[in-house]
């Protein structure tokens, strides 16, 4: 009998060895050309009560912590004392583990938008099979107000609708 570890064997020499130090290698060089995943911990920026008021609507956003790894959240846009729009939203981790907010815009079925570009201090969503909007962006400026647009072709251009608001005190 002969042993395959001896020099001398007749047997081929194993190549286990340099075949684990390339996989090694190949995995290791995969793992850091991977981006991190991304996490609703960091849009923990967006959680609280936004408002603002642009020609003469009055909108605010609330948004919940994203603490139990998501984020729910709601607009609502009054205009001469009168309630003009509202929207039901939230944000999770869909079953391919992509960040998602989710649009319910009137008590309409849900759309959802996944994450592209997530940063300590802005989100690009996005949905290029949605009609309008494609691009849902939210990001904090360096004063503290909440910015969000949405973007996307409307019939036959380029369109956009941008709020600013700043942090709403918190009631008693």
């Amino acid at each position: 009998m002969t042993c395959p570890l001896r020099p001398d064997s007749s047997l081929p020499t194993p190549r286990l060895p340099a075949l684990l130090i390339t996989l090694t290698l190949a995995l290791g060089a995969s793992a850091i050309a991977q981006s991190p995943p991304q996490q609703i911990s960091q849009l923990a920026w967006l959680a609280g009560s936004w408002g603002g008021t642009a020609d003469g609507v009055a909108s605010e956003e609330h948004w919940t912590s994203a603490a139990g790894d998501g984020l729910v959240g709601m607009h609502k846009d009054v205009k001469a004392g009168r309630m003009t729009g509202f929207e039901f939203l939230r944000i999770e981790v869909d079953s391919q583990s992509r960040v998602c907010y989710i649009s319910m815009p009137g008590g309409a079925p849900p759309t959802s938008f996944c994450a592209i570009e997530i940063t300590d201090r802005r989100v690009v969503f996005e949905n290029r099979s949605h009609d309008f909007p494609q691009r849902i962006l939210y990001w904090l400026d360096a004063a503290g107000r909440l910015h969000a647009r949405i973007e996307g072709p409307l019939e036959g251009k380029e369109a956009a609708m941008d709020w600013v608001w700043s942090r709403l005190p918190e009631k008693p």
